[in-house]
């Protein structure tokens, strides 16, 4: 069986930076032991598996180790693969439908490609012990959104500065963040880490936007947000809280296209 294939650097107009995500463009289902396979032999943070159906597409996404639930930049990346080979109209509203988030679409935004995504409410936590002692005092506050700790930072340099203990961070996902700088054109930064998914560092990441902007909404007391991911890679989004809704906007840029030789199912 041959699966058309395609890099993307997505939350990016420059190749080599963003987040690089797979896409696999598939005629038929896959095991999920394939599925995982081609995602580990990509060794990318995701990979995508996108299935035509009558009402748009069925999405899977992987990390190199297990399935996940939502995944961001693997959608922008799909969306972009789907209007740039013409496979869907340029500008269409795209419709995807997962197993554990629902129906998620894609649309032309000012140029960039708009994700409708499903926020994620937060509440105050107390931090785990590894936690206490990776962060010590130097953190202004903690909360915990869906899957995943959200800890504030003093500073967007503190952000950058930060590193991480990858030990103490292997049973545990955690967003970084503070406010932006003064002057700086983004309202806050993050990072993320999902050491028990398998991916220590993941360079830009929308799912973690859908919980960061309920909690930035709060703080600042807004709803639309420019927000940079500060990985080594670098990510910028536009990030809009709509209700119970989150849309993250963004652009991409394909590196590799090719075929997957896949000799079972």
């Amino acid at each position: 069986m041959n699966i058309r294939f395609f890099q993307v650097d997505a939350f990016t107009n420059k190749a080599f930076c963003g987040n690089p995500a797979g896409v696999c463009l598939l005629e038929g289902p896959l095991t999920d032991e394939t599925m995982r396979a081609i995602a580990a032999e990509n060794n990318l943070s995701e990979t995508a598996f996108l299935l035509r159906q009558q009402d748009g597409y069925s999405l899977r996404w992987f990390t190199p180790t297990v399935e996940i639930a939502l995944c961001g930049h693997a959608t922008l990346a799909s969306a972009h693969v789907l209007w740039t080979n013409g496979l869907e109209t340029p500008g269409s509203t795209l419709h995807f439908h997962t197993r554990h988030s629902g129906l998620l679409t894609a649309a032309s935004k000012d140029n960039r490609i708009e994700l409708n995504f499903p926020a994620r409410s937060y509440e105050p936590v107390v931090l785990p012990t590894a936690l206490r002692q990776l962060f010590a005092n130097n953190y202004v506050n903690a909360v915990y959104s869906h899957d995943r700790y959200i800890i504030e930072l003093p500073s967007a340099d503190a952000v950058v500065a930060f590193v991480p203990d990858f030990h103490l961070l292997e049973s545990y996902r955690v967003v970084i963040t503070a406010r932006g700088d003064e002057g700086s054109p983004y309202d806050f930064v993050s990072r993320y880490f999902a050491v028990p998914l398998g991916v220590l560092e993941d360079p830009v990441t929308g799912s973690a936007h859908c919980g960061l902007a309920p909690y930035w909404a709060d703080k600042l007391g807004k709803t639309s947000f420019s927000a940079y991911q500060a990985s080594a890679r670098g990510g910028e989004l536009t990030v809009i809280l709509q209700n119970d809704r989150v849309l993250l906007q963004g652009e991409a840029v394909t590196v590799i296209s090719g075929t997957f030789h896949v000799n079972h199912q």
